[in-house]
């Protein structure tokens, strides 16, 4: 029988503070963290995705419970990875760590650690050194830029306290990652638990799987994804960044889905790795006491409603896989219950009996792994720098461009894909009102302070066709050739 403990710290006002220095499952388990980039959660095969291949992860859903529901709640700016990764690490939205408020927040790792954890780190940290330093005794294949060449990514170590010499690696950046985890699970024998954070930079383009594989997927050729539109109609705010120039205006369908194949690719050589450190962590002896996680930092565009990046507020883009596998975890299930990723942070310090800081902001997830059908958040809310805001609630979806004078409605449970726009509709009017003052507390809880106040006349629809792009210096020669 699983704990009825979480159940009872909804019915006991305060309980929770007092039973949080217990852990759930008798002594602490390890954990196993394992972070994708840029992964959209339509992409794993046990999901229902029958065009990707991803045994490592499949076996994860099916020991697991997967949230097929989790947000990133969004970002100041373009580079979405930063602020998904400090909330992550600090259970807070990413309005309240601004400038230097997230310095001064306790972090998951840093918490266990003080609780007696051994953490080790290697992957992508795109948070600063001073932050890993504190939350990881020791790493390796450390990566603290935002993107790189997966194939000559400058990694760096760290030991005793101090950073060694950064290197450049020749090994496919998943691979490194999956080597570090790999050598710390086989060597590590101190009687603490361990804390394992495995961030890849996969699939984070440039596009560029190991060259055994790219290519090499040609069934999938001619796949376009749901909702794929040639261009975005209007100016979201973010429609010529870097990530939307990876491909030209209006969209072709055949480059699209070329770079579709790529990041499919991508996706099923990290699960080999993935694959790699799951077979290590269960050749341990305190297998059966290991909490393994997966998930991504968000989504991605990729061809979807015209665009390619993630700084949109539509749901291939804000969603990430969640994935919750070992002791007491409910096996094979899953729940559509909204929640985010922050929400990690305080249901992993539960599970490791550790106290969760009093204003904490993200909710833990143990009440939907006792119930699927319960409800941590009745409604959710996402932001996109200064331009985008949205709230969804049980079916319903609103997306707000103030600085567009535009607005947006969705019925998710007919139109999943987010094509038909029914904010026109005088039927929805009342829809249309109530959604935006629960938008308006949401901000207000957040700390959000823009307005919504729409400039008028709404920004007129836009053709990128000529458009000036220019490849990043990332990209590889022959993804230069093909697609610029």
């Amino acid at each position: 029988m699983r704990p009825l403990l979480p159940l009872l710290w909804l019915l006991v006002p305060g309980l929770a503070s007092a039973a949080a220095a217990a852990p759930l499952q008798g002594s602490p388990p390890n954990i196993v963290f394992l972070f994708a980039d840029d992964q959209r959660t339509d992409t794993i095969a046990a999901h229902g995705n029958g065009e990707i291949e991803t045994p490592a992860i499949d076996r994860l859903v099916a020991r697991g419970t997967s949230f097929r529901n989790a947000y990133c709640m969004g970002s100041p700016h373009g580079a979405v990875c930063v602020p998904s990764r400090a909330m992550l690490h600090t259970g807070q939205p990413y309005f309240r760590l601004q400038g230097e408020a997230f310095k001064a927040r306790p972090l998951l790792g840093e918490l266990l650690r003080g609780a007696g954890y051994r953490t080790f780190g290697t992957g992508k940290w795109h948070n600063g050194r001073d932050s890993f330093a504190r939350s990881f005794d020791s790493g390796a294949g450390i990566y603290f830029g935002g993107m790189g060449d997966h194939h000559a990514l400058k990694v760096t170590s760290l030991a005793n306290g101090e950073f060694g010499p950064d290197g450049l690696s020749a090994q496919h950046s998943s691979e490194i990652f999956a080597d570090a985890a790999a050598s710390f699970l086989e060597s590590y024998a101190g009687a603490e638990p361990y804390f394992l954070y495995v961030a890849f930079t996969a699939p984070h383009d440039p596009r560029d799987p190991p060259p055994g594989r790219r290519g090499a997927q040609g069934r999938r050729r001619g796949l376009l994804p749901r909702s794929f539109q040639h261009q975005f109609p209007f100016d979201n705010g973010f429609l010529t960044v870097r990530d939307e120039q990876l491909a030209a205006w209006p969209r072709d369908p055949a480059v699209v889905s070329l770079q579709l194949d790529d990041y499919y690719a991508l996706i099923e050589h990290m699960d080999s790795q993935v694959a790699r450190i799951l077979a290590a962590a269960s050749a341990r002896p305190d297998a059966g006491n290991t909490l393994f996680v997966y998930a991504a930092d968000h989504g991605l565009a990729l061809g979807s409603h015209g665009l390619l990046g993630k700084q949109s507020l539509f749901e291939h883009s804000v969603r990430a896989p969640l994935i919750v596998s070992g002791p007491g975890i409910p096996q094979g299930a899953s729940t559509d219950a909204p929640v985010y990723l922050f929400d990690l942070f305080p249901t992993l310090l539960e599970r490791a009996g550790v106290a969760v800081p009093e204003d904490t902001f993200g909710r833990s997830l143990e009440p939907l792994l006792i119930d699927a059908r319960a409800r941590t958040w009745n409604s959710t809310f996402t932001a996109m720098g200064n331009t985008q805001r949205a709230l969804r609630s049980g079916d319903w979806k609103l997306i707000r461009y103030p600085a567009a004078g535009r607005v947006q409605l969705f019925d998710l449970g007919s139109d999943p894909g987010e094509v038909r726009d029914l904010s026109a509709d005088p039927v929805q009017s009342g829809r249309l009102t109530w959604m935006t003052l629960e938008l308006g507390r949401w901000q207000a809880r957040a700390g959000d302070d823009l307005s919504l106040v729409p400039v008028l006349p709404p920004a007129p629809e836009v053709d990128l066709s000529d458009a000036p792009r220019k490849p990043d210096r990332w990209q590889p020669d022959w993804i230069v050739e093909r697609d610029f």
